[in-house]
């Protein structure tokens, strides 16, 4: 079973992105489990003091449930030109710790209009860059009747990029055994990709 928690940047209990995000449940392929984490809004302002005193319960939470998931999704709008304070705080918690690096991340924003969020994304995106996050997506998606496609496009997407990134990685596993590097690469073809 591949697990994805998927997290909106906006508080609201009424956000487009909220929504988003329940629609990308509601459209997950069996096998997948696709899961809100909710908790952004409990982790209090980042601080290293906190942190060496004890880890806050909430912190623990949020920490967890990435270390627990395959992939992450993201639905997130802009503020300011920019992403929400809170997601950038939720993202700051897990810079030293880990549970973010080198993971496959979809980012996306719900927008009344599809020339709307685009600034928000690439703050985000250069935020995710910190813990080098494989992006996936990183276009808004605008409300309308192309609204559920995208977002299945989206998930379909993000999947695609878990299994690739684990094929990729028992790859390396296998050259690391000792088995024969002219066979694995007469064996199959080699591909890369540049995260873009």
């Amino acid at each position: 079973m591949m697990r994805i928690v998927a997290i909106s940047g906006s508080l609201g209990a009424r956000s487009r992105n909220l929504a988003l995000l329940t629609t990308a449940i509601t459209l997950a392929p069996p096998g997948v489990d696709l899961v809100l984490f909710d908790g952004i809004r409990d982790l209090p302002h980042f601080n290293p003091d906190v942190e060496a005193s004890a880890v806050p319960e909430s912190v623990l939470r949020w920490r967890q449930a990435l270390e627990a998931s395959d992939a992450v999704l993201i639905a997130s709008p802009e503020y300011g030109f920019s992403l929400p304070g809170a997601l950038k705080n939720a993202i700051d918690w897990v810079i030293g710790s880990g549970e973010l690096d080198s993971k496959v991340v979809a980012i996306t924003a719900a927008v009344p209009g599809p020339e709307r969020g685009r600034r928000g994304l690439q703050a985000l995106r250069e935020t995710l860059a910190a813990v080098r996050a494989s992006i996936v997506g990183g276009e808004p998606i605008p409300a309308g009747p192309e609204f559920e496609r995208l977002v299945a496009a989206l998930v379909e997407a993000l999947i695609q990029a878990v299994k690739d990134a684990a094929s990729r990685t028992s790859d390396v596993i296998r050259l690391d055994g000792h088995s024969s590097i002219s066979s694995h690469l007469s064996g199959s073809a080699i591909s890369c990709c540049d995260g873009r």
